[in-house]
Formats: C-alpha cells, sequence, structure tokens
C-alpha cells in the first residue's frame, strides 16, 4: 500500500507543478503582450522555436546522448546478467524490451533515454556492473525502466518545451528593451492610464526578467518529482525496495565523476554523475532528490 501511495502521489506533484508552468506561462504572456510595443507576433514565433526546437531533442536526443556518452551495445554474451536481469524486469513491467548500452567507466552510474517504451534505451556503465550486486544492480534497472515506463522523457520534453518558451519571451524582451523598443509604458502613461497602469507596467517588467529562474526551479522541481517516482516505481517492479536503497548508497559514497557525464547531460542519470560540492542552493537547484531522502522514502515502503 505505501508503494502505490507514493507513485500515485508523486504522479498528483508533477502535476501540480506543471499546472504552476501553465500560470506561469500565462502571465508571462500577458506581460510580453502589455508591455512590448511588437505586440503578440513575437508571442507566436518565440512559441514556435520552443517548439521546433524540442521537437528535435525528443526524436534525436537519445542518439546524440549515446554519442556524447562513448556508449556501445551491450550483448548477452559478454554482459549476461544485465540482460537476463533485464528480461524479467520487461516481463513485470509489460513493456518492450529496450535496447542496452554500456559505458567504459569505473564510476558507477546508469540512464535512460528514448521518446516511449517502443523506443527505450537504458544505459549502464562497467563501474555499476562491477560495483552493485544482483539485487543491487536490479533495483537500478527498474528505476531507469521505470522511466520509460512512465514517460519521463515525454513528460520531461513537455517542461523543456515550456521552458524554452519562457526563456524565449524573456529574451525577446531584453533585447528590445535594449535597443529600446519598448513603447507601450510611455504610450500608456500619456494615455491617461495612471498609477495602475505605471504599477502593472513595473509588475510585468519584473516578471517577464525573473520568468526564467522562476521556470528553472519549477523544471529541476518536477525532474526531483520524477525521480521519486521512478524509486517508488521501482521497488513495485522487483518488490525489493532494500536493493535499490543499497544501490543509492553505494552509488553516493562513491567519489569518482563520470568522465563521459556532463551539464547537460547530468539530470539523464540515477545519481548526480558531476560529484558536484555541496553548497547551499543545492537543494533548489539540484536535479535530483537528495540521497538520504531517497534511501528514507524506499525503506519505508
Amino acid at each position: 500500500m505505501a508503494i502505490h501511495n507514493e507513485i500515485s502521489g508523486n504522479k498528483w506533484k508533477s502535476i501540480l507543478l506543471t499546472f504552476c508552468f501553465f500560470i506561469l506561462i500565462i502571465l508571462v504572456v500577458w506581460a510580453v503582450t502589455f508591455v512590448m510595443a511588437w505586440g503578440i507576433f513575437g508571442v507566436f514565433l518565440a512559441l514556435f522555436l520552443a517548439v521546433i526546437l524540442s521537437i528535435g531533442s525528443y526524436y534525436y536526443s537519445d542518439k546524440i546522448v549515446l554519442k556524447i556518452s562513448k556508449a556501445r551495445p551491450a550483448t548477452k554474451e559478454e554482459h549476461r546478467v544485465l540482460t537476463n536481469l533485464m528480461e524479467g524486469l520487461v516481463i513485470a513491467a509489460q513493456i518492450p524490451m529496450p535496447k542496452l548500452y554500456v559505458v567504459e567507466d569505473t564510476a558507477p552510474n546508469a540512464f535512460a533515454t528514448g521518446r516511449n517504451p517502443n523506443h527505450g534505451v537504458v544505459v549502464v556503465t562497467t563501474g555499476l556492473l562491477q560495483k552493485l550486486d544482483r539485487n543491487e544492480l536490479e533495483g537500478v534497472l527498474a528505476h531507469e525502466l521505470s522511466h520509460i515506463r512512465n514517460y519521463d522523457i515525454r513528460f520531461v520534453t513537455l517542461v523543456t518545451i515550456m521552458v524554452g518558451f519562457t526563456v524565449l519571451l524573456s529574451d525577446f524582451f531584453l533585447r528590445s528593451l535594449f535597443w529600446g523598443s519598448i513603447y507601450g509604458g510611455s504610450n500608456r502613461s500619456s494615455s491617461g492610464g495612471g498609477n495602475s497602469s505605471g504599477y502593472l507596467m513595473i509588475i510585468g517588467i519584473v516578471l517577464i526578467v525573473l520568468a526564467p529562474l522562476i521556470a528553472t526551479i519549477i523544471k529541476l522541481a518536477i525532474s526531483r518529482k520524477r525521480e521519486f517516482l521512478a524509486d517508488a516505481s521501482a521497488a513495485h517492479l522487483t518488490r525489493y525496495p532494500e536493493g535499490l536503497a543499497r544501490a543509492l548508497e553505494k552509488l553516493d559514497k562513491d567519489k569518482e565523476p563520470l568522465e563521459a557525464a556532463n551539464k547537460a547531460t547530468a539530470h539523464l542519470y540515477i545519481t548526480n554523475p558531476l560529484k558536484n560540492n555541496k553548497t547551499w542552493l543545492k537543494g533548489l537547484f539540484a536535479t535530483h532528490p537528495p540521497i538520504e531522502t531517497r534511501v528514507q522514502k524506499l525503506r519505508a515502503m
């Protein structure tokens, strides 16, 4: 029952955060159309560009990430335990077998990509295969398979579109401000709008400037909720939360950074592969929840 409650709770929290994102976009669109002289044309242009960029990443991101990570296909002959565990998990998950890849790196880690279960890809490092026992490895694979099963790649793509849209709108505004292309404020002031119009103008400008930061914070919060969801789903698949909990503890204690990872791909991995130093902003801008919290939730299931 605890596992089902955790899965349901994280799904609803993700939906709530996405709804907040939509509200933010509505407010930003209002601010841009209210403040900027070029009207709604720029809004549609920003939306078009954001959608085009996100669709491209949606269809080709898996190939790009595999190339960047220098991953090679896993074979049943060479990686028998890996393929056997995954074959058992896909039967439990009732989804197609994902393509399996291996990265030659002694740092233990893993990630999943692919736009849907029919195009799923799971990547593990050789360090993960060497340093985890069978139950721990199964927990990690179940976590990554859960990302595919829960359509997290599609979900993240939707969020990316919204973030890109927000950033482009803000960028258009700042460029117009720089070149002196904002006329709405003076026109409204001279047309007798009064103090209320001036206050709305200030609110609109502040909102547009802060929107990219707010959008990024919401995106990272959604990413953390999807990690909790994948943990709970993995526990449901394996019926053994302790396996994933022990794996996360081992990955957290291993301080070796993953050479194949970078800031653009770090959010894909089951734990932060860059091993950044902790700061007071870590919780707010982290792509992953704290390991201690994840382990605590798993052991409470």
